[in-house]
């Protein structure tokens, strides 16, 4: 079998794959902002450099939006400070060059309506237990946590970090999370980090193991510290907010697998996080466990989480910064395989680590996305175990054609929601009427806001008369449509 005819059946069945696309898919990106990693690159020293500053995140989200991404996991929380005014903890430095700077805007607010105005759900993305080094610690002043509570914090190797057997640090994680889902219109809250620092029998926690242990070995508690501050935070924001999602992102492996060894580095063992204990419990909305691997290092760990998620969303982080040659040069035919695996065996998306190299189109992958596997727009997935009743359908859809050939339509609002958690709209359109609803491909726009759309042709073959609109509540849950055809008068 010669290298031409493997590399044709290759693309044959790419092309077949590619054309599967999910109705229902989260895909994520993560937009790193410590040390203007993703974003932002200018710093924000005058009127001018702001407004450059705000337009290097638009050329993102519009890239991402072009590429059918749906989900942004913005870094909100980096190492004790904050991408947003607080009096909690001080401004991050990455977005003036100094700490507790002021930009002259607030990003959190800014990537949330820039999110939403592209239809895409924006997650603030918290480092929720590291606090950084004794330099960086020292940077952010008398405003940093370790000076205004230094009973929850604890030096260890040359750095800072929360002590998750204090109870306190519960208290001081869900205070930074419930400012932000109670002052934001946030879709989710992400933490990172949630764990011990990896294989540290000397942490500093004696005194607390001690105090709290009530006979459990050190493993154990530490474990068991780690699932309770998730578990309170998880209670704490359902209690606000409850279609706000709450996820973490954990080592990718979570122990061995029958046959495939961790090979030492597991989320249960070497850090302490009990993640599949989390999804058992029910104290996540969403796992995008980190398996930033390859080959039998990734698929069998794919399944073993999805196999334990308790019908939660599982969305592997991908490690898409080892296509740069710098990091590991790997082949973008890795991570198509992994995109493909996830499909097949029915995962709730993907998450791509990080913006910047999708926003590099290293080793053409934003290409292969927009063109292939992202071709088509992707809803949301549901969340049944929060809430499974969908709105009840808009009503009165109609549709008038403009002097300049735009589609305006027009619908009543649907009618049995909460006031407090209304629902958009999703908009469909093809030439076969009724819309068939259930292709991605049909998809104009999601998390429309009020009861008008316009649509406007941008090329004269991809120019469609045939409408739908359905409700879609912050649950994921998606009404039945309404349909209505233009026709010429």
């Amino acid at each position: 079998m010669n290298r031409s005819f493997l590399l044709l059946l290759f693309l044959f069945v790419c092309s077949i794959l590619c054309a599967q696309q999910p109705k229902q898919e989260v895909r994520a990106a993560w937009i790193t902002t410590a040390y203007g990693l993703d974003w932002p690159r200018t710093r924000a020293t005058s009127t001018l450099a702001m407004r450059r500053q705000q337009a290097e995140l638009l050329d993102i989200l519009g890239r991402l939006c072009e590429a059918h991404f749906n989900t942004v996991l913005f870094q909100t929380r980096s190492r004790g400070d904050l991408s947003y005014p607080s009096q909690t903890e001080p401004f991050t430095p990455s977005f003036t060059g100094k700490a507790n700077g002021d930009p002259g805007y607030d990003p959190l607010a800014f990537v949330i309506e820039e999110c939403h105005k592209r239809g895409m759900e924006c997650h603030a993305w918290i480092v929720s237990i590291p606090l950084g080094n004794k330099r960086h610690v020292a940077s952010l002043g008398q405003r940093s946590v370790t000076k205004k509570q230094p009973a929850i914090c604890v030096p260890y190797k040359n750095e800072y970090f929360l002590n998750p057997g204090h109870p306190d640090t519960k208290k001081y994680l869900m205070k930074i999370t419930e400012e932000i889902i109670t002052r934001y219109d946030i879709d989710g809250v992400h933490f990172d980090y949630h764990r011990y620092p990896e294989r540290a029998p000397r942490f500093p926690d004696n005194k607390e193991f001690r105090a709290y242990g009530k006979g459990r070995s050190l493993e154990q508690w530490r474990r068991d510290n780690l699932t309770e501050i998730l578990r309170h935070i998880y209670h704490g924001v359902k209690a606000i907010k409850p279609w706000v999602k709450v996820s973490t992102c954990p080592v990718g492996k979570f122990q061995d697998v029958t046959r495939y060894s961790s090979r030492g580095w597991n989320a249960y063992h070497t850090v302490h996080q009990d993640a599949q204990g989390w999804l058992a419990e029910g104290i996540q909305d969403q796992l995008y466990p980190m398996l930033y691997f390859r080959e039998d290092q990734f698929y069998p760990f794919v399944l073993d989480w999805q196999e334990q998620s308790n019908d939660r969303h599982i969305i592997p982080g991908l490690g898409i910064y080892f296509l740069d040659p710098s990091e590991g040069n790997w082949e973008l035919q890795e991570i198509e395989r992994q995109i493909n695996f996830t499909r097949r065996v029915g995962i709730a998306g993907q998450g791509h680590y990080r913006a910047g190299f999708l926003m590099n189109n290293t080793q053409g992958l934003y290409d292969r996305l927009t063109d292939c596997y992202y071709a088509t727009p992707a809803l949301q997935p549901p969340m049944p175990w929060l809430d499974d009743i969908a709105p009840s359908e808009p009503s009165g859809l109609t549709v008038q054609r403009t002097e300049n050939g735009y589609y305006q339509l027009n619908w009543q609002p649907a009618t049995d929601n909460d006031p407090h958690n209304l629902p958009t709209y999703v908009i469909y359109a093809s030439d076969e009427f009724p819309v068939d609803t259930s292709q991605p491909a049909h998809i104009l726009a999601q998390r429309v806001y009020g009861t008008t759309y316009t649509y406007i042709p941008t090329l004269p073959w991809k120019e469609y008369s045939c409408f739908a609109v359905t409700a879609m509540d912050r649950y994921g849950n998606e009404s039945e449509p309404i349909q209505v055809k233009w026709v010429a008068p």
